[in-house]
């Protein structure tokens, strides 16, 4: 394969359009052509290939963009434009970026904006167990069962699976801090209604090892060069691949591995054999 050429998706993802995740729904959808024809998953591009993502042509982006944003309520973390909240058309940020994750309409706090794809991959992935970190207020006093509760997994039906055990603490009467290895959709306020509680104010204050801070609701900051290497340290061993699909692919590694050492074993009974 020529090395100069790479997945469209990852082009995507690396012109600053999205996710690699999010490139393939686009891909699916018609939204990317490659030198006048529609672009399908698996397709590849090299520097001289004419990309359009919506009718608007791309280039790579060549410095990687990544900063921290307070995001206030009622603005909705997404890039698409139909979405008129959408959080890109708030920041109105020169060039084209998007959000790390989500943090939904209702809540507040930090969510962090790139570029580049394969940083979005390698913080989000559950099976990387990096840690959120979260600042909650319900609609009633907590109780010692709530929290042995809320840090023990939680059952949610409607999603078919148990949360993690997390890590709890209780700051007042109705205030908790919560810090979670997962980005379920809506997981916090989920979690509280099993229990017959509702979340008043939900704000997100640590991503990893980036704090919020003092920054102010609706404005943003670039990283400091301290976080961005503490960052990429603890990013080193992360994987940008879906979480069951290195599932699966640890279990065919450790299937082959049998295999081949059931296959070197009959080898090495079978050589005994003839030297006997």
């Amino acid at each position: 394969m020529d090395n100069s050429k790479i997945r469209i998706n990852k082009y995507l993802s690396e012109a600053g359009v999205c996710s690699r995740r999010q490139a393939d729904n686009h891909i699916i959808a018609g939204d990317v052509m490659i030198n006048g024809k529609v672009a399908v998953i698996g397709d590849t591009v090299d520097p001289s290939d004419i990309v359009l993502f919506c009718g608007d042509q791309l280039k790579k982006e060549e410095q990687m963009i990544l900063f921290a944003v307070n995001k206030p309520v009622g603005i909705v973390c997404t890039a698409q434009k139909k979405e008129k909240n959408n959080i890109v058309d708030y920041l109105n940020f020169p060039k084209r970026i998007y959000p790390i994750g989500r943090l939904d309409k209702d809540s507040e706090g930090l969510i962090l904006m790139t570029n580049n794809g394969d940083i979005v991959n390698k913080i989000m992935r559950a099976g990387n167990l990096h840690e959120k970190e979260y600042i909650v207020k319900v609609n009633k006093a907590l109780t010692e069962s709530f929290l042995k509760g809320m840090a023990g997994g939680v059952p949610l039906t409607e999603l078919n699976l148990t949360t993690r055990k997390c890590k709890l603490e209780k700051l007042g009467r109705y205030e908790f801090r919560i810090v979670l290895t997962q980005g379920l959709n809506r997981q916090i306020r989920r979690m509280c209604e099993h229990f017959g509680y509702r979340v008043e104010q939900l704000k997100r204050i640590r991503i990893m090892n980036i704090d919020l801070g003092d920054l102010k609701a609706g404005e943003y900051r670039e990283l400091s060069k301290e976080e961005l290497k503490e960052l990429h340290k603890l990013l080193k061993d992360s994987s940008n691949q879906p979480y069951s699909n290195r599932i699966q692919e640890n279990a065919f590694e450790k299937s082959r591995s049998e295999k081949n050492g059931y296959r070197k074993k009959n080898q090495r009974v079978k050589r005994t054999n003839r030297l006997s």
